[in-house]
């Protein structure tokens, strides 16, 4: 039997070493393009080594058409010879020595340290030869701001675009070249006039997707007497906006006619929303605090937060900061808007209130007839005790219409077991004579006997709908 195992070992050895010389052959036999391919799944660095297996190998990682030039991995190792400007440079110089290196289509550069405008001018521009698609740049320097090269805003070829950093936005007058970019992204860079967005985005006659985030440390180059930062946009194909709006002074103006997602976070300021036919979700967090309110009332600013929802009144999913629907609550009167068409909603947040869910939960029902799907997505503030008693003694309401015969499923993520919250799912429970699914997701921070005692609690509640299954996870 000894024997017998000893020979098909040596046997299944054999076959492995068969099977590693022979896929050994296979991949030396590969065409340049595919090897090309399979190294553009490693790390620029990685790819960039194998040039030093074999004189076949030598111009490989040219064939490439991704350079992932980040210096956490370039410069890895403390003992690193060069800096990260000199493996950058020699990268690319090594790629315009290779005859007919194949274009670069992406290049990625994440730099952190101090660096010269030469540099990253020279890098930028060598690729715009190659006809490159997609430019991501995260560069943070000290004591300087770095002026992009004129001839970005002219490439024809550009179809992804993102900025992070200290580069100082400041389009020539007349933008032409940006006829296929379709994602353009812009986290935390400086814009030298008020009008320097404007003019990007009026060049970007294809644009679908757009990504902003303003603080108010982004807009100090502006004049303070030219008027507010604009952020127009009037772009006909885009589909998904990401606003993150943090400074305190500005005019919005958005026309997007097949507008599909829309998220907002910031201050409301001067805000025109219009031509949004075909919004189908919204996620909204709109700042309420000292630097929002300069210069104008709580409660205007209160009636300014229900008119930025009123104009998105054709959404079917909305996602919704939990306080500031319950701030909003607080100024509710006739002129509340009606969601016609939403049947999703979310409501998210810390999971830490001394007001009164039910009220709030019963007003957006009676502005939204058709809501079906009605969802709670919570974190523990650490501030806050395990079981609050937050919960009022109120008079029983009149059931809004939407809960009672249209609400199918309720989640809720976090619960914690405070008696507003406990009141909140006995109610629902109450009212939907239709609700299918209750998912009750306990938060991990509470002990087993608290568990315990939320689940008893839960499922000793009446339910309306003789369909109703309840989890408690």
């Amino acid at each position: 039997m000894n024997q017998s195992l000893e020979s098909e070992a040596i046997e299944t050895g054999g076959s492995m070493k068969r099977q590693c010389s022979l896929s050994f052959d296979i991949i030396s036999s590969l065409p340049n393009s595919l090897l090309g391919h399979i190294l553009s799944f490693l790390p620029t660095r990685d790819s960039v080594a194998t040039s030093v297996l074999s004189s076949r190998w030598r111009p490989l990682w040219t064939l490439v058409p991704v350079l992932h030039l980040d210096q956490r991995e370039l410069c890895r190792t403390p003992d690193q010879p060069f800096s990260y400007a000199e493996i950058v440079s020699r990268i690319l110089i090594l790629r315009n020595t290779v005859l007919n290196p194949t274009p670069i289509h992406k290049l990625r550069i994440y730099w952190l340290k101090n660096c010269l405008p030469l540099h990253v001018d020279t890098w930028i521009c060598a690729t715009f030869w190659h006809g490159v698609q997609e430019l991501d740049l995260t560069i943070h320097i000290s004591n300087r701001l770095l002026q992009l090269p004129h001839s970005l805003f002219f490439c024809t070829s550009l179809v992804v675009l993102k900025l992070k950093g200290e580069f100082l936005l400041n389009p020539p007058p007349e933008i032409q070249g940006l006829s296929s970019l379709r994602i353009l992204k812009l986290e935390c860079v400086r814009f030298a006039n008020r009008n320097s967005l404007l003019k990007l985005l009026a060049s970007c006659p294809v644009l679908q997707d757009f990504f902003l985030k303003v603080h108010d440390k982004d807009v100090t180059n502006l004049d303070k007497n030219a008027g507010k930062f604009n952020i127009v946009v009037l772009i006909p194909t885009l589909k998904n906006l990401h606003l993150r709006v943090l400074c305190s002074s500005y005019k919005l103006h958005i026309n997007a006619p097949v507008l599909e997602y829309f998220h907002f976070k910031g201050n409301l300021d001067e805000v025109v929303l219009e031509n949004l036919p075909n919004l189908v979700k919204s996620v909204l967090h709109i700042e309420i605090g000292p630097e929002s309110l300069k210069g104008i009332s709580f409660t205007d600013y209160l009636k300014r937060g229900w008119d930025f929802l009123g104009r998105l009144y054709n959404v079917n999913s909305m996602e919704l900061r939990i306080v500031n629907a319950e701030t909003l609550y607080r100024a509710s009167n006739d002129d509340v808007p009606m969601f016609h068409n939403l049947s999703s909603l979310k409501l998210y947040g810390l999971n830490c209130h001394d007001w009164y869910t039910w009220h709030v939960v019963r007003l957006l029902f009676c502005r939204a007839p058709k809501l079906q799907t009605f969802a709670f997505e919570m974190k523990k503030h650490r501030h806050c005790s395990y079981f609050a008693t937050s919960c009022r003694s109120e008079q029983p309401l009149d059931i809004p219409e939407s809960l009672s015969s249209h609400l199918t499923t309720c989640h809720y993520k976090g619960f914690l077991g405070h008696k507003d919250e406990m009141e909140l799912v006995r109610q629902i429970l109450k009212a939907a004579r239709v609700l299918k699914t209750m998912i009750i997701v306990v938060d991990n921070s509470l002990s087993s006997e608290e568990k315990d005692r939320v689940y008893k609690e839960l499922r000793e509640f009446p339910r309306s709908s003789q369909i109703c299954q309840m989890h408690c996870i």
